[in-house]
């Protein structure tokens, strides 16, 4: 059986605790694309971790943690989280990396932080991670796969001709110095011999694993807002934040996937670049309270630090969000952040040049939206670590079953805290 975990909206939602959540009754847990470009929290009885290119299932001896070739897989990064979790004293855990994931360079994360800054203003407001230059290099055929470290002569011949491409842009637009791939050649060497123990075959482990009945969740990272055919193009990730990709990016049968549980967050937060359009936002004095109060540090991004733009909770992003991934369930998280408010505001309709609709529109509709709202009351108390529905005050009761009636899908998981099981199960 596979489940999937993913994102309804622009990532950020809370998504590691969940995952963490469901990772402890997983037997295999795949992240399926995306790369160290955003990173899930989570506090665990090892300590508060923020992992980047490992699946959240690696706290568990009992599961085995796949890189699917989904994964723009950043080595350095990867042997580092590996090394911080050694130091944290949790136990090894069980990595597989498929042998067809391709690696991300270090020119990649150059050309995104030359091509930030050669747009300037008009910048995306990239992580500089060099999401967007990897997934360009591989669906131009110019990339990388871990198994061609150990065919030396056709990786040297790969990396001459890849420099040849890139050294026109470094010199000509970018005026750069010129990349060297017999020193790309060299890191490469050195990283295989730290990676080999972990390198291997995924997709026959995966499918005996669903004969045996085994249990499999897809991770994803970021969320639907950020996909580059549905979300809010071009303010999205490069690589496909849907559920559905996870039988691509993950290697399972997509018939397999049976669950796809959807995280929603009680109300909105996004990384973003000051021109992305972002409805319910909530700016000045509100909008530090909301970001000081939120998440378990704050609202600020688990791999940027930088501080989050935050909003009412958008009913409308958040339906075709879960539309989209093709949502069974949602996990809504984080409401225990909302208890100091005496009201509570609900985007419930786009007002678009003086029509109003509850479908998420195109992009150059979206930048022109305004917010519609429904106010409801707030409960005005710390409702942290209650795992009963009705322990709830009856104003959170309320609130919860109105963001499950504008989402028409049933919320099964509420969390009330940022820590493993501060959690109600609805199940």
């Amino acid at each position: 059986m596979v489940k999937a975990i993913v994102g309804a909206n622009w990532g950020d939602e809370g998504k590691g605790k969940i995952t963490d959540l469901l990772a402890e009754k997983s037997d295999v847990v795949i992240r399926f694309q995306g790369g160290a470009n955003a990173g899930h929290t989570i506090i665990c009885d090892y300590g508060r971790f923020a992992l980047h290119q490992l699946p959240s299932g690696v706290f568990y001896p009992h599961t085995t943690n796949i890189i699917g070739t989904g994964v723009a897989l950043d080595i350095s990064k990867f042997l580092r989280e590996l090394t911080s979790l050694e130091e944290g004293g949790v136990p090894a855990p069980h990595v597989l990396v498929d042998q067809r994931t391709q690696i991300l360079m270090p020119y990649h994360s150059l050309q995104d932080a030359y091509e930030e800054e050669r747009l300037g203003g008009k910048a995306f407001g990239s992580t500089k991670s060099g999401i967007a230059p990897f997934y360009s290099d591989k669906y131009a055929k110019h990339g990388i796969q871990l198994a061609d470290l150990w065919d030396e002569k056709r990786l040297m011949e790969r990396l001459e001709q890849i420099c040849q491409l890139k050294n026109i842009l470094w010199t000509h637009l970018y005026h750069k110095e010129p990349l060297d791939p017999k020193a790309l050649f060299d890191t490469l060497m050195t990283q295989r011999e730290a990676i080999a123990p972990y390198v291997g075959d995924t997709v026959p482990f995966i499918h005996q694993a669903l004969k045996e009945g085994k249990t499999v969740l897809l991770e994803g990272q970021l969320g639907s807002m950020k996909d580059p055919d549905h979300g809010i193009y071009p303010f999205v990730t490069s690589s496909h934040t849907l559920a559905g990709f996870g039988a691509v990016g993950g290697g399972v049968p997509a018939a397999a996937i049976r669950d796809v549980i959807c995280v929603s967050k009680a109300y909105s937060s996004s990384v973003g670049a000051p021109g992305e359009p972002f409805v319910s936002e909530l700016t000045g004095a509100d909008g530090d309270e909301l970001r000081r109060r939120g998440g378990d540090k704050g609202e600020f991004g688990a791999t940027t630090g930088r501080p989050r733009r935050v909003g009412w909770y958008d009913a409308v992003a958040s339906r075709y969000g879960c539309m989209v991934q093709g949502a069974t369930e949602v996990a809504l998280t984080a409401i225990d952040c909302l208890g100091y408010l005496d009201e509570i505001k609900v985007c419930v309709g786009y007002d678009v040049d003086g029509s109003v609709t509850r479908d998420f529109p195109v992009f150059s509709q979206l930048c022109r939206a305004k917010p519609v709202y429904e106010t409801l009351p707030g409960w005005k108390q710390d409702i942290r670590g209650i795992t009963e529905f009705e322990r709830l005050p009856k104003e959170a009761q309320n609130y919860v079953n109105f963001i499950q009636k504008e989402l028409a899908i049933p919320i099964k998981i509420v969390s009330t805290g940022p820590s493993r099981h501060e959690i109600i199960d609805l199940h």
